[in-house]
């Protein structure tokens, strides 16, 4: 073990990292990392929420699209009506449900985007779910 690991230095001594030259030190992007966003932008995703035209870049998911248009909240909390929009991004929390081409509580956070989508609110309520459509269930 080498001395700089011992007392925790850390630092890089590469030509790269003391000039400022990240290209160099991150591998050579250059013009083809230019190109891609280039290619990105040109191939831009438009998603209809409540019938407002919002932009989407591929592979975003719904909620990113939603939040990068500045769309924070979309459905309300069915005792107090608060607004819920993204919360924990990542699938766990179930506060981005909306309807997504007319399925009914997709989660926006894990939904892609995918052009022409039409996304509308889901409130609680007004989808049934399986255990709530058969109220004689209990009474068997």
């Amino acid at each position: 073990m080498n001395d700089d690991r011992r007392t925790g230095d850390h630092s890089r001594t590469d030509d790269a990292s003391r000039t400022g030259d990240h290209s160099r030190a991150h591998g050579d992007r250059g013009a083809h990392g230019d190109r891609r966003a280039e290619e990105e932008g040109a191939r831009s995703l438009t998603l209809h929420f409540e019938g407002r035209a919002l932009p989407a870049r591929p592979g975003q998911t719904v909620g990113g699209a939603l939040v990068a248009a500045g769309v924070t909240a979309w459905r309300t909390t069915r005792g107090r009506g608060r607004p819920r929009g993204l919360f924990c991004g990542i699938g766990l929390c179930f506060d981005c449900l909306l309807t997504v081409d007319g399925r009914p509580d997709r989660r926006a956070c894990l939904e892609p985007a995918v052009d022409g989508m039409r996304l509308t609110v889901t409130n609680p309520g007004e989808h049934p779910r399986a255990d709530e459509e058969a109220p004689d269930a209990d009474a068997r």
